[in-house]
């Protein structure tokens, strides 16, 4: 699954076109490199995205084209976010 997509149906950011835009923009990292919105996301990969002075990362548990609201929260673990000074 693109990552655009995953970000979006995993709820990490609420609409894909604000997905692509922080990829197009090096806010969103993958496995500690950047990565562009068409990047193939897989099981295991860790999705870091900065937002201002807030860092929000994520390990990629499950991959569903289509989950439910309650199923979202369980495609990812969150890991600890740090603020960045």
């Amino acid at each position: 699954m693109r990552l655009d997509k995953f970000l979006k149906v995993s709820r990490l950011i609420k609409r894909r076109t604000l997905a692509n835009e922080a990829c197009d923009a090096g806010r969103v990292t993958v496995n500690d490199k950047e990565a562009k919105a068409s990047y193939d996301v897989k099981v295991g990969d860790v999705i870091e995205i900065r937002f201002g002075a807030r860092r929000t990362r994520a390990r990629v548990l499950l991959i569903k084209e289509s989950p439910r609201k309650e199923e979202a929260a369980d495609m990812v673990e969150m890991l600890q976010g740090e603020a960045i000074e």
